[in-house]
């Protein structure tokens, strides 16, 4: 498919958009738009499969079957295959059909029918291995809330609205990458993320973050074993790190039931299979589902300065992710508590980037002393990258990215790097962001391990400690320029010019006003 292909399948998907836009908020017609392209994603999957299977057999139109025993044993085989079994009159064909029926002779009220099939989605998954991967799945997709029209018919009206606009997008899932309407997803999304202001941050990191954060975790390797995301939202970093090497297993966790939604929809959407991707919903730092496993990449965008029980929950004090460094992370700013779990979490020869506000650069008291643990006692601080502010949606603060590692190469020293200048991004709108060429250079100068005049430094670990562990980029990296040198004899001059020109004025318009026989106002 060409980008010009591409770039049409993401406006016709976005075109949904508008017949709801006005009716509803963004958040809510966001869950029913990616709900229901989701819900034909999984038809044309069934409809492929089911005809590939029916190959030899004298029915080859999964669409037109109603033997019992072939659709028993097609049951069977997309349960193994695809996860899940939808019947040929449950998929979106056929539902859409029956919403363009004629009222005159045939009813074409679908919502009972539409919501029976959802459910019905989630239920034939169940007592098998993708049962927690489909569980409530289309929970947010209310067919009876009033947000979407305030009669039955109505609602019925716009449900049957949507449906036939995404009838007539073909996503051709038989000759196209899965990427490619993967991708168109995650278009949407991000067009979503960019009106929901401050709640977008909870499920969406802007892609060229992203990009960073994926280069910097597969450095050095093309082949991923796992990687793990303790705050996944959408699932649009664990996706990125794909785009840089080859993953075999994805690891999430996410707390909000809207957004963990998301999560398992993307990662079945970009084609991942469901053995493949393990998504879990709970409170990381209270609940952490994944601590038995240890992770080749871990990458996150946690919620910034969150709170969290810190020294009320008296067992943190005895938790393995956070017992050795002597203090908890203050309970009205979680960011350290998120950095100490993503570092139990990772495996010797991994990296961990994570993106966090600068403040974990140089607070004191308990961040200080959890800093300064991580710095002189494990060594595992690899890299400190400075973003420019405004590039996340929903705030303006500067953040940075904080590269740990638990095995070193370069163990002496740390990168540090200041990208946050205004020739290392450009205004989009209201946001800042940064340029593929931004991103390569932070990236090369990470790999590269350079002082850049202005950008960079390579700072060894006597000068952090000489620092007294505050990692605060400017003490490291000097991006002050040097103002032209003034000429005082000439500034002198043309003041002198100035004020003879003033005076020379003034006894015009002093002239001017005794012709006129008024007061000079001088």
């Amino acid at each position: 498919m060409s980008e010009e292909q591409k770039r049409l399948l993401e406006s016709k998907l976005w075109g949904i958009a508008n017949i709801l836009r006005g009716k509803i908020s963004a958040d809510d017609y966001r869950d029913y738009i990616l709900g229901f392209i989701f819900y034909k994603y999984l038809s044309e999957r069934q409809y492929l499969y089911a005809n590939n299977l029916l190959e030899t057999e004298s029915v080859k139109d999964y669409l037109k079957l109603n033997d019992p025993e072939l659709l028993e044993a097609i049951k069977e085989e997309s349960l193994q295959a695809l996860g899940y079994f939808l019947k040929p009159e449950e998929l979106f064909a056929s539902i859409t059909a029956k919403g363009n029926a004629s009222t005159e002779t045939d009813s074409n009220y679908i919502l009972e029918d539409l919501k029976a099939v959802l459910n019905h989605i989630e239920q034939s998954t169940m007592g098998t291995d993708s049962e927690e991967d489909f569980n409530d799945l289309f929970s947010d997709i209310d067919l009876s809330s009033n947000k979407i029209g305030r009669t039955v018919k109505a609602r019925n009206e716009v449900v049957v609205q949507i449906l036939n606009h995404l009838d007539s997008i073909d996503f051709r899932l038989e000759d196209i990458e899965s990427d490619v309407l993967g991708d168109a997803y995650e278009f949407l999304i991000g067009k979503f993320a960019a009106g929901a202001g401050k709640t977008a941050g909870e499920f969406y990191t802007p892609q060229q973050v992203s990009k960073i954060l994926a280069k910097v975790v597969t450095t050095g390797k093309d082949k991923l074993k796992s990687v793990y995301d303790p705050t996944c939202g959408s699932g649009s970093l664990l996706l990125r790190v794909a785009k840089e090497a080859e993953v075999t297993e994805y690891f999430g966790q996410e707390m909000t039931r809207t957004t963990y939604n998301l999560a398992r929809m993307n990662m079945i959407l970009h084609g991942i299979h469901y053995r493949r991707f393990n998504i879990a919903q709970e409170d990381t730092l209270m609940h952490p589902q994944h601590l038995d496993y240890k992770f080749e990449a871990v990458v996150a965008n946690p919620p910034f300065s969150a709170h969290w029980k810190g020294d009320e929950h008296s067992l943190f004090h005895a938790d393995e992710r956070f017992s050795q460094y002597g203090r908890l992370a203050p309970k009205t700013k979680a960011d350290f508590a998120f950095m100490q779990h993503m570092l139990y979490q990772l495996a010797d020869n991994g990296i961990m980037a994570s993106v966090f506000p600068h403040g974990v650069l140089f607070r004191g008291a308990a961040e200080g002393q959890i800093r300064q643990y991580m710095i002189k006692e494990m060594n595992v601080l690899d890299a400190v990258i400075g973003l420019p502010a405004n590039i996340f949606f929903g705030t303006s603060i500067p953040t940075c990215i904080v590269v740990l590692k638990k095995c070193r190469e370069q163990d002496d020293n740390v990168v540090f790097i200041d990208a946050s200048g205004s020739d290392h991004f450009i205004k989009v709108g209201n946001q800042n962001e940064l340029r593929d060429s931004d991103v390569e250079l932070i990236v090369q100068t990470y790999r590269e391990r350079k002082t850049i005049d202005k950008y960079s430094y390579v700072a060894s670990l006597a000068e952090i400690a000489e620092n007294d562990y505050n990692l605060n980029i400017p003490r490291y990296v000097d991006t002050f320029e040097e103002e032209e040198p003034v000429d005082l004899d000439a500034t002198a001059a043309a003041i002198q010019q100035l004020d003879a020109a003033l005076k020379s004025n003034d006894a015009v318009l002093k002239a001017f006003c005794e012709e006129l026989g008024i007061k000079a106002p001088f």
